[in-house]
């Protein structure tokens, strides 16, 4: 069985375990607040027309990284002035439940080398999904049989990609990070999960902020996930979760920019496309070649950034050099 059978195994699987097992009801959801239904056709019309296929050549693997320059670099490290750096990943998930049905695995064991008493570790993940905080990699989705830049499905294999693999990113994504925080934008606690997130909105955060994402950024969307999941409990995230709607893609390849992320995954479920349940990462993973950064934990630097007034900062991360990979693990950090 080839790596791309074997992934749509694994993620059918994991959320068929999410919509069997019992879960409280999805938290109520405002009228008006849900995906606007897209045609099938009308998606495979915006991932022609937001394609970078050939934006950088044929032969290009970075995708939208290529936005990262040295003076992007320069620009992003201006905006530390405490040297407060935060973390915004979740700590790796041991225990399984109906959305981590591949719990992070660690053994440690204890030995003796020329008579010193040390220690080491297995560590075992299957980290995509909606558990592991984690950078999805340019070879993770597919449109009709081909990867970002045209590249096809039948390079993956495995034992990795042939194109596109994360390792391509060995120099690590340090540029500036902006994050919208849209839950205290709009004065709630958290996003009724289901709620749909448009340019617009996006736009009005800008207006309200004086900030303007753009090329080369780092664009990190809190929903208030995890603050959900502490007054309501755990739902049934992958039937209903807040997130952005999959034209949005359109709106990013405008700004140019680089990487996005979110406390889920990005995409509003339902995504109001029928038979998709991510059309927002097959447009910008494939059509853009953007790495996007899932189930990350916005809350702390959320409270930075308001306790600051400032919503931009050094982002650094730096997925693990793993030749072929469809991304990896990351601890991605905020440096204010």
């Amino acid at each position: 069985m080839n790596a791309a059978r074997q992934h749509g195994r694994r993620t059918g699987a994991l959320m068929a375990l999410a919509l069997t097992v019992s879960l409280a009801a999805p938290p109520g959801n405002a009228a008006g607040q849900g995906a606007e239904p897209v045609s099938r056709a009308e998606f495979d019309r915006w991932m022609e027309e937001i394609s970078n296929w050939g934006r950088w050549g044929p032969e290009d693997e970075l995708g939208t990284l290529n936005l990262i320059t040295d003076e992007t670099r320069r620009a992003a490290a201006g905006l530390v002035r405490d040297g407060v750096s935060v973390s915004m990943a979740l700590d790796l998930n041991t225990e399984r439940d109906a959305l981590n049905a591949n719990p992070f695995e660690h053994t440690l064991s204890t030995s003796r080398f020329a008579e010193h008493e040390v220690a080491g570790d297995v560590y075992r993940v299957q980290y995509h999904g909606f558990a592991h905080s984690h950078v999805d990699g340019l070879p993770h989705f597919a449109h009709k049989g081909q990867l970002y830049n045209g590249f096809p499905v039948s390079g993956l294999r495995e034992d990795g990609a042939e194109r596109l693999g994360i390792h391509n990113a060995r120099n690590g994504i340090v540029t500036r990070g902006v994050l919208i925080d849209m839950p205290r934008h709009r004065g709630v606690d958290y996003l009724e999960p289901g709620t749909a997130l448009t340019a617009e909105d996006l736009e009005a955060w800008e207006e309200a902020t004086g900030i303007r994402v753009g090329s080369g950024d780092v664009l990190l969307i809190r929903t208030g996930r995890w603050e959900a999941v502490r007054q309501l409990g755990q739902w049934n995230f992958v039937e209903r979760a807040a997130g952005s709607h999959a034209s949005v893609a359109k709106w990013l390849k405008e700004r140019d920019v680089a990487v996005i992320g979110s406390d889920g995954v990005s995409d509003v479920m339902p995504s109001g496309i029928d038979g998709l349940a991510n059309p927002l990462h097959e447009l910008v993973i494939v059509g853009l070649g953007m790495p996007i950064l899932d189930n990350l934990d916005l809350d702390a630097v959320a409270a930075e950034a308001a306790r600051r007034g400032r919503w931009e900062f050094l982002f650094v991360g730096a997925p693990l050099r793993v030749v072929g990979g469809t991304g990896s693990p990351l601890n991605p950090l905020a440096v204010f």
